[in-house]
């Protein structure tokens, strides 16, 4: 299977960025999308509504339905994941792309930011995976990504962000625990980490971080892609990186994901 015509995918964080990129890729295919976000009026920090999405998605040649929900709220997220799947027929895919980040020390770190990176990155990734479960148990080749990154437990990861780094880890070991426990259903469960820095948002507010030396979330896309339209019986388990999911599928020029072709590129957090 190459291609994702028909299917129906529950996007968290999909009104911009990252989430936004994978919606319109799979929007290309002819993809119904789901765009479960919080955004529904327009902020001037974080461009991008639930709304400006739909319009995007249905411009791409995809059908949306666009969901105001805050992942944090279990009868949200629960609400939403039928209302997703009465509307479409059913659930093929679920990605969990919303998340919150702080990087800053112990001391930095106020309990309220510590909290929402806990309930969004790594409780909002277990509930709506668990909300959305009944739905993918009766598709055909379900899918969960995660957008989280390979667990590894070197303190440098850690200690500039503490708070940050266990939240998002969370994602990870979610990952760990749900592709063993979903195999047998023939549910696919992976996560997938960019090589490099995205320019997003986001990283935009970030001091220190220049876009130019980012890459397009255009490439987390096409390698998210490459491996939802793979056999999810036959795939699952994997802690994959953008760039070796896209050598893989054949794709070996990737100067064209630069937002600066030619420009040094940052590496991202948590790969040595």
């Amino acid at each position: 299977m190459d291609t994702l015509a028909g299917k129906t995918l529950f996007i968290s964080g999909a009104s911009r960025g990252i989430g936004l990129a994978i919606a319109l890729r799979a929007a290309r295919d002819g993809a119904n999308i789901v765009i479960a976000a919080k955004s529904n009026v327009a902020n001037p920090k974080l461009p991008g509504t639930i709304h400006t999405a739909a319009a995007e998605i249905e411009a791409a040649g995809g059908k949306a339905l666009a969901l105001q929900v805050d992942i944090r709220e279990e009868e949200q997220v629960v609400a939403a994941a039928a209302r997703a799947a009465e509307h479409f027929g059913g659930i093929d895919i679920v990605v969990n792309n919303a998340s919150a980040i702080w990087l800053a020390g112990t001391a930095e770190t106020p309990m309220k930011r510590f909290d929402l990176m806990q309930q969004v990155n790594t409780r909002g990734t277990f509930l709506v995976t668990r909300s959305c479960l009944p739905y993918l148990k009766q598709a055909a080749n379900p899918h969960v990504l995660m957008l989280s990154p390979p667990p590894n437990l070197d303190p440098k990861w850690f200690a500039p962000h503490t708070a940050y780094t266990i939240a998002k880890y969370g994602m990870s070991l979610c990952v760990l625990g749900m592709s063993p426990e979903f195999a047998p259903m023939g549910i696919a469960v992976n996560a997938l980490w960019p090589r490099t820095v995205i320019a997003t948002a986001a990283i935009g507010m970030i001091d220190g971080v220049k876009v130019e030396h980012c890459r397009k979330p255009e490439i987390v896309a096409d390698a998210a892609h490459a491996m939802l339209t793979r056999r999810s019986t036959e795939y699952t388990g994997h802690f994959a990186i953008d760039e070796d999911v896209l050598r893989e599928a054949g794709i070996s020029d990737l100067s064209g994901y630069a937002v600066q072709p030619g420009a040094p590129l940052l590496p991202d957090l948590f790969l040595d």
